[in-house]
């Protein structure tokens, strides 16, 4: 079977396109709505992220633990922002090698904003029957086209549920 490199969904969040980017764009947040992503651990605070900044993704996928070193490749207020994972590791990531990109859209539509997250395979080195077998080892048998799919849903679920929810006094 070919490898599926890139995975994108939208979803449209009633916030405007700089209030998502807002939130998005600060990585130590994204275990809010991410459900492999812990946050992370960000140089210079926790305000929205500028092109260059490195952080460490910390993600659990049930027992199983282990950081990431990211560099944001985009930063466009209210349009555009993005990061590539580069780094691996169990407590720290001593791994260097490509291995994803991640990207966000934000694009007005009416009162909101349709959200596009896209994850995008950075393997490309990697031979398909050896990235296959081990995707399938890493996800319960799924490729990672297919478990990412699945995990951008449920992210796009829970940030528009929380960006929707009525303001508490």
């Amino acid at each position: 079977m070919p490898r599926t490199f890139t995975v994108a969904r939208s979803i449209l969040v009633e916030a405007s396109p700089s209030r998502v980017y807002g939130e998005l764009s600060r990585p130590a947040q994204m275990g809010r709505w991410s459900p492999e992503n812990l946050g992370a651990t960000v140089s210079g605070g926790d305000g929205p992220a500028d092109v260059g900044t490195v952080f460490e993704g910390h993600n659990k996928r049930g027992g199983f633990r282990w950081t990431t070193r990211c560099t944001v490749t985009a930063a466009d207020p209210g349009s555009r922002f993005a990061f590539r994972v580069h780094a691996i590791g169990l407590k720290r990531p001593r791994l260097k090698a490509p291995i994803a990109t991640w990207e966000y859209r934000f694009e007005a539509a009416g009162s909101g904003t349709r959200v596009t997250e896209t994850w995008t395979d950075d393997r490309r080195s990697w031979p398909t029957l050896v990235a296959n077998t081990f995707d399938r080892v890493a996800t319960g048998g799924k490729t990672f086209a297919a478990f990412q799919a699945g995990n951008i849903d449920r992210t796009l679920r829970n940030l528009k549920r929380e960006l929707e929810a009525p303001v508490r006094p």
